[in-house]
């Protein structure tokens, strides 16, 4: 039996790995290669997994704690995409507030799995609004132990990639390199674009190397890490909407977005990531995104239909009591709706802040 190809992509909330793995995952196909895509978070009813599901991918979920804490439900899920289409590659995207998954996941994975995976060298991804102010050791909207797991992230990495280049100005890109190449000497650094594709052919590159990878094993404080992830207010809602008048799916869920932008501003909570999905039986779909709160938001994926009834989930990463952030959304939906005259009907609801992780397996030392 064949080896399958096994590439994890890390980063921080936000750092646009999804993009990335629908790019990534693209590119594979075309070169006749099978893909299988893996997604990860602590709540259910991801709207990553949705999106990629509806770019015609096959798509697996590891729901309710991290890739370490679910160790042996990551290889289970893997075994259920064999099982469907053998995939020649299996591209896993990890919760943006985990860290520690070269001890957890990449090691195990490469001693007990060694004969059925052939393991990619651990690319971590960020974005530069968030990267920057971390980096500078400015306020950035996080705590100081939520900034934490930002630096143990890119210490494990084998290669750090500065993601959306396109909309980085070249003296701060310079800035972040240098940044990067003082605090992690050695690291290889790549700019990217998951967006337009700039810079990909080194990501690819990257990933299809063999050798002295996976080995930084680090030195980390799990109660920082714990209190750090505790932080984070977690909010995953799906919404069914309908109307007896045609609507805009796009121009609805660009409304709630815009909605949930303007109230959490006048909150302290700094969005590490908010991501709004409308769905239609017939399979037309729109996704709407925020990643920090110093942006604005953007319709990243246009469905360009008119309808009467379609399914939204709200996932929301935000700084904020997951509480406050529920009713913020739940107004923010509402309020969207009552604008065009849709009726909407709450359906599952999931707020929490993230556990302390419990890795099943977590080596010291590499194996191999």
């Amino acid at each position: 039996m064949a080896i399958m190809r096994f590439a994890m992509l890390g980063g921080f909330l936000g750092a646009g790995k999804t993009t990335a793995l629908a790019r990534l995952a693209a590119h594979y196909t075309s070169q006749g290669r099978k893909v299988g895509l893996v997604t990860n978070d602590q709540a259910q009813n991801l709207v990553d997994t949705l999106s990629l599901r509806a770019q015609g991918f096959d798509v697996a979920e590891v729901p309710g704690a991290c890739f370490c804490c679910k160790f042996d439900e990551l290889v289970e899920k893997v075994g259920s995409l064999e099982a469907h289409d053998r995939p020649d590659i299996i591209l896993a995207e990890p919760v943006g507030s985990c860290t520690d998954l070269v001890a957890t996941v990449i090691q195990p994975l490469k001693d007990l799995y060694r004969t059925r995976f052939s393991v990619a060298p651990y690319a971590v991804m960020f974005k530069p609004s968030h990267g920057l102010k971390i980096l500078r050791n400015e306020s950035c909207g996080f705590s100081p132990k939520a900034a934490y797991i930002f630096r143990k992230q890119l210490e494990e990495a084998d290669a750090i990639v500065i993601n959306r280049v396109d909309q980085i100005a070249p003296d701060d890109l310079t800035e972040l390199q240098e940044l990067i190449e003082a605090g992690y000497p050695g690291t290889p650094v790549l700019a990217v674009s998951a967006k337009t594709g700039q810079g990909f052919d080194a990501l690819t590159a990257l990933l299809d190397l063999d050798g002295a990878f996976g080995r930084k094993i680090l030195d980390i404080d799990y109660d920082i890490y714990a209190e750090g992830e505790a932080e984070l207010g977690w909010l995953n809602s799906s919404v069914h909407v309908e109307s007896s008048i045609p609507f805009d799916l796009d121009d609805l869920i660009r409304d709630v977005m815009k909605r949930l932008h303007r109230q959490l501003a006048k909150t302290d909570g700094e969005v590490a990531h908010l991501k709004v999905i409308g769905l239609e039986e017939g399979g037309a779909f729109a996704v709407a995104n925020l990643v920090s709160s110093s942006d604005e938001p953007v319709l990243s994926l246009a469905s360009g239909t008119l309808l009467t009834e379609a399914d939204l989930i709200v996932n929301a990463r935000v700084a904020l009591d997951p509480d406050v952030l529920q009713q913020i959304a739940h107004d923010a939906v509402t309020k969207a709706c009552e604008a065009r005259g849709i009726d909407p009907e709450f359906r599952q609801s999931q707020s929490l802040r993230p556990g302390r992780p419990t890795p099943t397996h977590r080596y010291k030392a590499e194996k191999n």
